[in-house]
């Protein structure tokens, strides 16, 4: 039998991307709260989930489950990572985004297929022959109608993070958010095809997020009534 993909939906898919520190939860947060003030009915949500595939991701972003082999305890490769991520992201568009978006609704993710483009092939050997294979392994993902990308400078983002506190995760450390910063900036390139605009995540938050709104109601004519 031959499957199909997902047809066209009624509702708006917003993606809020860029690297740890950025303040995509947050400006996801907010942005979510714009729409639902101006009458839409909007739902926030975020990868990884809540899920049993997004909790297992959680708990190996904050380092605590590891392979164990003859050396001891190791971090997951990032083929391990992109077959997580793609596998969390297709039971999230299952069970809660495609339902939303059929009713109409308004949903705004924190990440998105993105994200595993920019972190897994900046984490492959090599990147030229690791986003191919990412990209099938989400072929199957519903296309957002517009992915906002918050730029940020490095040092910022390390900024904000320290601030934040906690234990740094998996994919935090300066090297690889130095890259990651690289590739968000022609973050289009990965997602040939897709509506993607960069917005400046310098400022305080409400110019960020008035940003933000902005650039979607400009990308999306429908959110401007």
């Amino acid at each position: 039998m031959t499957s199909t993909l997902p047809q066209p939906h009624q509702g708006v898919f917003i993606v809020v991307e860029g690297v740890d520190g950025c303040g995509s939860t947050t400006h996801s947060r907010l942005l979510t709260k714009a729409l639902k003030a101006s009458g839409r009915e909007t739902m926030l949500t975020c990868e990884p989930t809540s899920g049993p595939v997004g909790g297992l991701i959680r708990q190996i972003l904050q380092r605590r489950l590891f392979v164990a082999d003859a050396a001891g305890p190791r971090g997951f490769g990032w083929t391990t990572m992109a077959l997580l991520f793609a596998a969390d992201r297709l039971d999230h568009l299952d069970s809660l985004v495609l339902p939303a978006l059929a009713a109409g609704s308004v949903v705004v993710s924190d990440r998105y297929d993105l994200s595993s483009l920019a972190y897994q092939s900046a984490t492959a050997p090599e990147a030229h022959e690791a986003i191919p294979w990412i990209r099938e392994l989400n072929a199957r993902a519903v296309r957002p109608d517009v992915t906002v990308v918050i730029d940020v400078p490095a040092e910022v983002a390390e900024e904000r993070r320290r601030n934040r506190g906690g234990v740094e995760e998996m994919f935090e450390h300066r090297a690889l958010q130095e890259r990651l910063v690289a590739i968000y900036a022609r973050a289009e390139t990965l997602v040939p095809g897709d509506r993607v605009v960069h917005v400046s995540g310098v400022g305080t938050q409400e110019e960020v997020a008035g940003r933000l709104l902005e650039a979607v109601r400009e990308a999306v004519p429908a959110l401007r009534k």
